[in-house]
């Protein structure tokens, strides 16, 4: 693995009581992490491919995780997610980004649901520094445009290794 989801998501301060949203939570790497550490919380892992929701149901299962819901849904779609409005401290956008075709309905998406103040984590590949040869790579200074138009701020980067970068938003705007 290049990155750490783990130290990701300590810099990211999830806390015990955080409900979180994993948008693409593809094998569910950060569900089970952010589950542990939102013991008191709720974790959505939301995946449109129907074949890893067993695998990260299976995950959970091994974990003994209570708080954490698999939820088939379409991130790039306003309500997509099958989500309330406002109801989300924490959303995760893991290795994903790059990969949708509707970067801005994602970007309203997170919005929708995230609560005022709340935060976004953003890892993805690092074009310059990646080894892998799948997808649009974009940019960090490209990431960061797209989510200051959506009313989003950056809060801050965080290292997420060799191979990626990470970035955390604020949303900076009243409800939806």
């Amino acid at each position: 693995m290049f990155t750490h989801p783990e130290n990701n998501l300590r810099a990211f301060g999830i806390h015990e009581n955080m409900i979180v949203a994993d948008l693409g939570a593809g094998t569910g790497f950060y569900s089970i992490i952010a589950g542990r550490m939102a013991q008191r919380g709720k974790v959505y892992a939301i995946e449109v491919q129907k074949d890893f929701l067993d695998t990260i149901k299976s995950k959970i299962r091994e974990a003994h995780l209570s708080n954490i819901e698999v939820i088939w849904g379409d991130i790039e779609k306003i309500g997509g997610t099958k989500l309330g409005e406002n109801v989300v401290d924490r959303v995760i956008v893991s290795n994903v980004f790059f990969q949708v075709e509707d970067k801005v309905g994602l970007i309203k998406e997170v919005k929708r649901i995230l609560k005022p103040g709340g935060k976004i984590l953003l890892i993805d590949h690092c074009p310059s520094r990646s080894q892998l040869s799948i997808g649009n790579f974009i940019s960090e200074e490209k990431v960061i445009e797209f989510f200051e138009l959506g009313g989003f701020s950056l809060e801050r980067k965080i290292d997420a290794g060799e191979h990626h970068y990470g970035i955390i938003f604020i949303n900076k705007s009243e409800k939806f």
